[in-house]
């Protein structure tokens, strides 16, 4: 068997076009074009075995029907190959689109499940785990492990159900907990009109570096806590950007967009730990 030389290019060129493959692929999950990717990979596969065993025929018919759909793929799939060029086109090759979208998804499901329960007076405290694990806040609390929807996030919310009483904690992959009992902020100097919800983001957001959202059932806001401070009332585009913000890849990071939020915060809103 002679031997194969390998040139140092050929590494990264190997790599290089086995990753572009793979991501193309990702992009076909759960599509029509995957599906009759399978069904090529068999006839393909078939092929292979009637030319080893000879199979003329077979193997001319075969030959002709993958000859064919070179021709028709373009056709029937038009869409699927235009939506794959416009991801291409967005960057979407060098990361995973499908985590993308579910990052989007999750974000706008805890974004309205706020803003209805806002719009309702509902009370509610979400509390979104950062790099400071929050199990020990969970642990003793209703373990639910499960997809962040907003049906699901405003039944736990809803007066009169058994989870309604504590917060709920999230990540950025799922819901991880319901009545959750968190501890309550030491500070005296608490407005009059911040009850039990936002001491409580107060407390855990002064112990970990946690986001804590609190929707108040008197006054019908929105406020968040970071860093041991109380926001003002956020409006329905604040709360969309934190959420899409908590739930991207820069989730986990202190970035500059809740750099600048802490420092308003602390600066600009002074109103969320005074006594008013």
């Amino acid at each position: 068997m002679p031997f194969i030389s390998l040139r140092w290019q050929d590494i990264p060129d190997i790599f290089i076009v086995a990753f572009v493959i793979y991501r193309v692929l990702m992009l076909l999950v759960g599509t029509r074009a995957m599906q009759l990717l399978r069904g090529l990979l068999i006839i393909g596969f078939i092929g292979a075995i009637a030319n080893i065993l000879e199979l003329r025929t077979l193997s001319w018919i075969i030959g002709k029907v993958l000859g064919a759909f070179i021709i028709v793929i373009p056709i029937l799939f038009q869409p699927e190959l235009r939506h794959m060029l416009e991801e291409l086109g967005k960057g979407h090759l060098w990361r995973s689109d499908t985590e993308n979208k579910s990052a989007d998804i999750r974000a706008e499901h805890l974004t309205k499940s706020l803003i209805y329960c806002k719009n309702q007076r509902i009370g509610a405290l979400c509390v979104l785990q950062r790099n400071t694990s929050l199990k020990e806040v969970w642990r003793t609390a209703i373990p639910l492990k499960s997809d962040i929807t907003e049906e699901l996030l405003i039944s736990i919310f809803w007066p009169g159900t058994p989870l309604h009483d504590g917060a709920v904690v999230l990540d950025q992959e799922s819901i991880l907990a319901a009545s959750c009992y968190l501890p309550l902020t030491e500070k005296a100097d608490i407005s009059r009109w911040y009850g039990t919800r936002h001491r409580a983001a107060l407390g855990v957001t002064e112990m970990t570096d946690a986001y804590a959202f609190v929707v108040s059932e008197e006054r019908g806001e929105i406020t968040i806590a970071v860093g041991g401070v109380l926001s003002k009332p956020l409006t329905d585009n604040q709360v969309r950007s934190i959420c899409n913000h908590y739930f991207s890849f820069e989730g986990k990071k202190e970035s500059n967009f809740m750099s600048r939020l802490r420092e308003e915060i602390q600066h600009k809103w002074p109103g969320g730990n005074t006594n008013e």
